[in-house]
């Protein structure tokens, strides 16, 4: 791919513009909390359900709160090649345990565990459809989920108060043939020269940046443009979150 082409992407698509983004609630109506959460063709399903106990190791500990923690997996029709299912393979890949403890750490990082009580939060991201960017839509997501079942605790008075101290996103940002580009998808990803994603706070801190070099160096300059690109980014996803939060009644469900 020469540089021209480069500035070609998809749809038309502008260096920091964002794929669309698409969103059902409520689509697992067995959870508390539910949104089919999609960026272009990146499609996962974040559930969120809530038990009134917590993990064994924090009653042996004596540990104060509640719990947050997350499973992700990628369903075996969401790739082009059928993936085999982690029971099948009777272990858990590598990739799949770093995101699911990439998505407790964003989300526990906005919340107030004491606030929570001696509850468990669980959130389950399953993928649908894989385009890039699975793990980013995944805690995009997984906090909408997060919050619709927050909200009904609090309505229905099993929770006094919102833990929820900010909001939380993430975003992948990349360089191919030298340009810096938002949200790539997965032909972008697989010939990005950089990728990286990026997590943040709605009120604009960071939780975490992986980025890293495919048999390639970078630049701080480039570094701090990916960066850019992730905060043009998180901005435009904390209000799709808070607009589709805001769209929720007490039972996840969209008002209109």
């Amino acid at each position: 791919m020469n540089s021209r082409e480069s500035f070609i992407r998809n749809h038309n698509r502008s260096k920091d513009g964002l794929r669309t983004i698409n969103y059902t609630t409520g689509i697992a109506p067995n959870a508390l909390g539910s949104v089919l959460f999609s960026f272009g063709s990146t499609q996962v399903i974040c559930a969120c359900t809530i038990d009134n106990k917590i993990p064994n190791w924090m009653r042996s500990q004596g540990v104060e709160g509640g719990w947050m923690t997350a499973e992700y997996s990628m369903l075996p029709y969401s790739t082009l090649d059928r993936k085999q299912r982690d029971s099948s393979r009777g272990k858990v890949d590598g990739r799949t345990i770093e995101i699911q403890r990439l998505i407790g750490r964003s989300l526990r990082a906005v919340l107030d565990l004491k606030a929570l009580g001696q509850k468990t939060i669980w959130i389950d991201c399953d993928v649908l459809q894989a385009d890039g960017g699975t793990r980013t839509a995944s805690i995009t997501g997984a906090y909408i989920a997060a919050q619709i079942a927050v909200n009904k605790l609090i309505a229905s008075k099993a929770l006094e108060k919102n833990p929820f101290t900010d909001s939380v996103a993430a975003v992948s940002a990349g360089i191919l043939s030298n340009t810096p580009l938002l949200d790539l998808d997965y032909i972008e990803d697989k010939n990005a020269d950089v990728d990286a994603n990026i997590v943040m706070t709605g009120s604009g801190k960071f939780v975490e940046v992986q980025s890293s070099g495919e048999e390639a160096t970078y630049s701080e300059e480039q570094l701090n443009a990916l960066i850019s690109l992730g905060k043009i980014g998180i901005e435009q996803l904390t209000q799709i979150q808070n607009d589709v939060i805001a769209s929720c009644d007490s039972k996840g469900e969209n008002l209109s």
